[in-house]
């Protein structure tokens, strides 16, 4: 009898294995080269969706670089052009103030007093003719105009290209002898975390911020291209940007505040404002959030300060003009903490 139910089970096993390998016989015959041409296709369909829109972007960079090109031949011909312009009017002054001054020591030299006497008007005319002859001065029309290669698409591009190369980006430190009291600096000094009330006692050395919340880089930059990125998105109220190795320490006046004197340029945020702000001017921001990222890219060959939001691409603010000396990585923060990512 042990040996029937033995028996019964086992046909009852073989029946199962002999369904489950009917099914997966079925699903290697009939599912798995559906799943297969189906991948193959897809991956073709990928393929050439890759290659579509690379070669649209490589078609508007191409069409986007001849624009900018013409713009910048354009410009240097119009420049050309007025400074030939400028040379015939100045080589034709001094060809009339030659003559001016040949004939008026023609005179002095030649002539005897009753003929000067005789000759007072003539010297008046050519005397006035000189004086109206002005010097030259100083036009932009004979500057080549930098902004003619100002392009939003190019420098969209430019930004996400360099932040999106670890070699363009530099590893910055917080250099802790500048930190503010009211700051904590990670271990790694990467990270700087807001507190109310001063942290323990620490050197107060010339390079520290004894009163606003803020902390330079261990590093400056003073030719070439820079990039780096800051995690902010734990705080309400914090600046990033870059300030001269001039810029006070000490003090709660303006000119050891970011962006209230001309020692530094920043982004801020200070709850739902945002603002970029330089030697005490805020321009406003019309950002609907805040950035969970901000890159920063210093290109000191071009003169360009350009704040970047890595993850939709956006460039949110950019900057031009000159910067004097060497210039640091900056931050200040009143709410949380703030981290450099890389």
């Amino acid at each position: 009898e042990r040996a029937e139910e033995l028996r019964n089970k086992i046909v009852d096993q073989c029946e199962r294995l002999q369904l489950q390998s009917a099914g997966i016989s079925k699903y290697v015959a009939d599912v798995l080269p559906g799943k297969n041409q189906r991948a193959v296709s897809m991956a073709s369909a990928a393929r050439e969706l890759v290659i579509q829109r690379l070669s649209l972007v490589r078609s508007l960079c191409e069409s986007e670089e001849q624009r900018l090109l013409e713009q910048v031949h354009g410009e240097e011909e119009r420049a050309h052009q007025s400074i030939l312009t400028q040379r015939v009017h100045w080589a034709e002054a001094l060809q009339k103030l030659d003559t001016i001054r040949t004939g008026l020591v023609g005179m002095l030299t030649h002539l005897d007093d009753l003929q000067l006497i005789q000759k007072e008007q003539e010297i008046f005319e050519r005397t006035e003719e000189a004086e109206g002859i002005l010097d030259p001065q100083e036009s932009e029309m004979l500057n080549f105009n930098e902004k003619c290669t100002r392009s939003p698409l190019l420098t969209r591009l430019w930004a996400t290209a360099v932040l999106g190369s670890l070699s363009g980006m530099e590893d910055v430190r917080i250099d802790e002898r500048t930190v503010s009291p009211f700051l904590q600096l990670s271990d790694d000094r990467k990270t700087l975390t807001f507190s109310t009330k001063k942290s323990k006692p620490c050197a107060d050395g010339p390079e520290r911020f004894d009163h606003w919340p803020n902390a330079l880089a261990a590093t400056s930059f003073q030719d070439g291209l820079h990039a780096w990125i800051v995690n902010v998105q734990n705080s309400c109220a914090y600046k990033v940007g870059v300030a001269s190795g001039h810029l006070p320490r000490k003090g709660s006046g303006s000119d050891c505040r970011l962006g209230h004197n001309a020692f530094s340029w920043v982004f801020s945020r200070y709850d739902q404002e945002f603002r970029f702000s330089h030697n005490g001017q805020h321009e406003p921001l019309g950002l609907l959030r805040g950035p969970a990222q901000l890159g920063v890219l210093l290109d000191l060959q071009a003169r360009e300060l350009l704040f970047y939001e890595p993850a939709s691409g956006t460039v949110l603010y950019t900057h031009h003009g000159a910067f004097p000396g060497p210039l640091f990585p900056v931050f200040a923060v009143a709410d949380q903490t703030i981290s450099i990512v890389r």
